[in-house]
């Protein structure tokens, strides 16, 4: 029995399965990921929670920084991996997406808001700090390349920032808690596109494996959590997802 058709059999017989993805699963819409070699952190210093607040230079490094990465984002489309994670939550296959992007692919390949949890927040706009407001990208955009004036809340004169999770800044705690109980609750954990090496969230799958949930794990690259999984594929994600699936 090959792989793939192991992970088909796998996602046949799940009742509540949780896709758990990382940036490998957007490299392959040509999102560059922060982390390996080449990545985004190695080519510009990450902006510090605690400095961004403190310091207005540090607010404009930050948004020079998010501008240049939209770009990536914008031109991305969602790849046969994010159709197929879509194709399974529209099937009642998946009940929950945890995702550690912030790119927002999952929602434009069809996933419904409800069912996504974002660990790492969403790039796709911005909030203020203080209050909660949201706030559109473009206005923001224009204001701050015509003369990088940094944007204020309208409501209560608080910082605005995009709404990611930077170095530093503690974790969403509602999205941590819902990620906890919806691997505490799933018979299957698959894996998709992640590393597995930042913390508290690469936590997520062993909290499923101990109690009781089979794990899948698809990525390129070896993970230290390979060694538990019940099914390890070391392949490019959107061919096998794409193929276990049925979705072109």
């Amino acid at each position: 029995m090959t792989e793939v058709t192991q992970l088909k059999t796998l996602l046949e017989n799940t009742q509540r399965a949780v896709v758990f993805t990382g940036a490998g699963i957007s490299t392959e819409s040509g999102i560059p990921d922060f982390r390996s070699p080449g990545g985004i952190w190695s080519k510009h210093k990450p902006i510090e929670f605690s400095d961004f607040v403190r310091s207005e230079e540090a607010r404009r490094e930050s948004w020079r920084l998010k501008f240049n990465f939209d770009r990536d984002i914008q031109q991305a489309e969602p790849n046969r991996g994010h159709r197929a994670v879509a194709h399974l939550v529209a099937n009642k296959i998946v009940n929950t997406v945890i995702t550690q992007n912030v790119d927002g692919l999952h929602q434009r390949s069809g996933v419904p808001d409800d069912q996504i949890i974002e660990l790492h927040g969403n790039a796709t706009y911005a909030h203020c700090l203080d209050c909660g407001q949201r706030y559109d990208l473009l206005l923001i955009k224009a204001n701050f390349q015509r003369d990088e004036s940094l944007p204020v809340c309208d409501h209560c004169d608080g910082l605005v920032k995009s709404a990611t999770i930077s170095f530093g800044q503690a974790m969403p705690q509602d999205a941590m808690l819902k990620a906890q109980a919806a691997s505490i609750d799933c018979d299957l954990f698959l894996v998709v596109g992640s590393s597995l090496v930042v913390h508290p969230a690469a936590g997520f799958p062993v909290i499923a494996q101990r109690h009781g949930a089979r794990l899948v794990i698809i990525n390129r690259d070896s993970t230290d959590l390979d060694e538990l999984a019940d099914l390890v594929i070391n392949d490019e994600i959107g061919p096998v997802l794409g193929e276990a699936t049925g979705v072109n």
